[in-house]
């Protein structure tokens, strides 16, 4: 489980990572940023297919698009000069407290 866990987290880096390297592939016309991305995806969807073997699909997938929206957020924010608002701030608090509220359900 510990494992499963630890994937989910690189998974989520991962994807983030090629989230964020979007703008610089340039709508897909920068062919090496396009490989990162593209590669960034498959990698994250692999680790995704060997993190449910362990873990229920569903919170797999609500935890990966949760903590994935909300670090997108931030890393839009602090990297890519994004505007921060406090309805941004509310969202990304709502989403990580659903996370959270979906993973103590689940363990009772």
């Amino acid at each position: 489980m510990y494992v499963a866990a630890a994937l989910l987290l690189v998974a989520i880096a991962t994807e983030v990572f090629a989230t964020a390297a979007l703008p610089r592939a340039e709508g897909f016309s920068n062919p090496g940023w396009t490989a990162v991305v593209v590669g960034g995806y498959a990698v994250s969807i692999w680790l995704l297919t060997l993190v449910v073997k362990q873990i229920p699909v569903s919170i797999t997938y609500a935890i990966w698009a949760g903590l994935g929206t909300a670090a997108i957020a931030v890393v839009g924010v602090v990297f890519l000069d994004e505007p921060v608002s406090p309805a941004k701030v509310a969202a990304i608090a709502l989403i990580i407290s659903g996370v959270v509220l979906l993973n103590v359900q689940t363990s009772h």
